[in-house]
């Protein structure tokens, strides 16, 4: 069961192939964050494959997936592109898009036949590796005593999503990650702490 709210996507391009009936999918995944950038990775994957029968395609976008697309690409109405569509859908993703292709194998897979391959192809292919959990982050700057840091960190492990960098000086220097619905209580915190010498912090960046 995935994380309630949240939405998922890869990091990094993913394929898979299956057999039915003589007829070889493969499904190709991708990150993608734009309109732009969906039709130009459809249109590759579907340059690199133009001998086949069939490149059917599928894309979600938006931090809530609310825009969407996908085409049957000559298979009969709503056999592919929806189904795979609807796979990703049930896997809350979004910024992502999907490229299945079909080298038909001489053996007519009939409308439920086509629903069930294209389905088993996408969800095939997402289940390869975990899916990255999607948030909206907030890096922080900490420059702590070492006195002090065993504590600090105690204090924060909840709110990290992760410690990106640490160097150690005269100060230890964290460079940290945090959900921003938790800045505010993370802000708090350590106004507090640099408030009593104990550390120094900015947030150096947002996406």
């Amino acid at each position: 069961m995935m994380d309630e709210h949240y939405f998922y996507s890869i990091e990094h391009q993913r394929t898979t192939t299956i057999k039915i009936k003589r007829s070889v999918f493969i499904c190709t995944l991708e990150y993608v964050d734009s309109i732009g950038k969906a039709k130009n990775f459809i249109s590759r994957i579907s340059k690199e494959n133009k001998t086949a029968t069939h490149n059917c395609w599928a894309y979600i976008l938006g931090e809530k997936g609310d825009v969407f697309h996908c085409s049957d690409a000559g298979e009969p109405s709503g056999t592919a592109g929806k189904p795979m569509l609807n796979t990703m859908q049930n896997h809350d993703m979004t910024n992502i898009a999907a490229v299945v292709t079909r080298h038909f194998g001489g053996v007519k897979l009939g409308v439920r036949g086509l629903i069930d391959a294209y389905c088993a192809s996408v969800e095939n292919t997402i289940e390869l590796k975990k899916l990255k959990k999607l948030i909206q982050a907030v890096s922080i700057l900490i420059e702590v005593t070492y006195e002090f840091n065993d504590f600090l960190l105690i204090q924060i492990k909840n709110y990290l999503t992760r410690i990106m960098d640490t160097t150690y000086t005269d100060k230890i220097v964290h460079t940290i990650e945090i959900e921003q619905k938790d800045y505010a209580k993370v802000d708090r915190l350590l106004s507090e702490y640099q408030s009593r010498g104990k550390l120094k912090f900015t947030m150096i960046r947002q996406r």
